[in-house]
């Protein structure tokens, strides 16, 4: 849409940096991007609107006008005097009045017969407990069989790793190995943690995963790791950063050889298909009958039980926002939302009625959003009229 010289590398770069301004998570650079950015379009003579800036990033919620222009004012006038501090406060104050446009009101998809009386349906949850957000913890398994809690504000060190509660990072050998050592990391559901390969490769692993890797690679042998289930980001050490050594990835569907940097593979145990997002670089999957080579921005989908691989593209960053913590949901069923919710906040979804399941939804919301305020936001579309909360387990009715 803006061609100046301030314009982002990527629709998807610009994407990802407007959503955390919003949401007040962009780093000092970020914000400094996020300026030159809007002084960029300020030095070229076209001011974008707020409607403008939703047509950049694919949204198209219903926005009050009044809420609107107050946006559009703050963002464009105070960056253009340099208030960043004053402009974040007031968009953090209003996280939820500004929720039209990333984190709030969603816009639906209609899939079943839509409520075709005027009158505002009752949203009404029942409350009896308060189900809190994941966080980061884990459980390390040293190559003794030992296990290590690993959490927020707890500390741990070995002679070959060290973890400040967020992230384990494992050191280069000095010497190369007679024998690879394993470790295993195990992310619990209502978890999420991070580790740095020995090699450099940084992991970033999901809620109800868990991962294999060696405590440190062999000198001249392809690097591999093994993703057991659930989901990981990777940003791999290049080759020859690593005296040409190959990275793979194993998993018991497939096998994903890396030749490039970043991707996203998803390989829940509860779900029949295995995906593989590639963000930057090239990779080859292989799943023994099949093998292909993902270019960016799109995504192999393996059937476990046909075998069958296709490809596709995708929005990439739907599929990996959950690592800037973040859930993106573009098109997505009631149903899978509640899937990647469940698992987060690790709780049971119950629908009372099942077409519930199929209405879809696009928006952005925090991870650190309460489970209440999510659903409230979901309740206002007036499809879904009541939900309880019973001790770990949410129903829909």
């Amino acid at each position: 849409m803006y061609t100046t010289k301030y314009i982002m590398q990527s629709k998807d770069h610009i994407e990802v940096l407007l959503r955390k301004f919003v949401l007040n998570q962009c780093s000092k650079t970020e914000v400094d991007q996020v300026v030159s950015y809007y002084q960029g379009i300020k030095e070229s003579g076209q001011l974008p609107s707020v409607e403008e800036v939703l047509d950049l990033l694919d949204e198209k919620p219903i926005l009050n006008e009044v809420v609107a222009n107050r946006i559009e004012h703050s963002i464009i006038k105070e960056v253009q005097k340099d208030k960043i501090t004053s402009l974040k406060k007031k968009l953090l104050f209003w996280k939820y009045a500004v929720a039209a446009i990333f984190i709030g009101l969603i816009t639906t998809t209609y899939v079943f017969k839509s409520n075709t009386s005027n009158t505002p349906l009752e949203v009404t949850p029942r409350i009896v407990n308060t189900i809190v957000p994941g966080k980061d913890k884990a459980t390390l398994t040293l190559e003794d069989g030992s296990l290590i809690s690993l959490e927020k504000g707890a500390s741990f060190k070995t002679k070959n790793a060290n973890s400040n509660g967020e992230q384990i990072v494992y050191q280069n050998a000095k010497s190369n190995p007679s024998v690879i050592k394993y470790n295993y990391l195990t992310i619990p559901r209502g978890g999420q943690f991070s580790l740095k390969l020995s090699d450099g490769t940084e992991v970033w692993l999901n809620s109800e995963s868990q991962l294999k890797y060696p405590v440190s690679f062999r000198e001249n042998e392809t690097r591999q790791v093994e993703l057991i289930y659930g989901e990981a980001y990777f940003d791999v050490s290049p080759s020859t950063d690593n005296q040409g050594a190959k990275f793979k990835v194993l998993n018991k569907s497939q096998e994903v050889e890396v030749l490039g940097t970043e991707f996203n593979i998803k390989a829940y145990l509860d779900e029949a298909m295995v995906y593989t997002t590639l963000v930057e670089g090239k990779v080859v999957v292989n799943n023994a009958t099949h093998k292909e080579i993902l270019l960016p921005n799109q995504q192999s989908k393996i059937d476990i039980k046909s075998k069958i691989l296709t490809i596709d593209e995708v929005d990439v960053y739907s599929e990996v926002s959950w690592r800037d913590g973040l859930f993106s949901f573009k098109s997505k069923p009631l149903n899978e939302i509640m899937i990647v919710l469940a698992r987060w906040y690790d709780i049971e979804v119950v629908f009372e009625n099942i077409e519930h399941k199929a209405v879809k939804f696009n928006g952005v919301l925090s991870k650190n959003d309460s489970i209440e305020e999510i659903l409230t936001v979901i309740m206002k579309t007036k499809f879904i009229n009541a939900y309880e909360i019973k001790d770990k387990k949410i129903i829909i009715e």
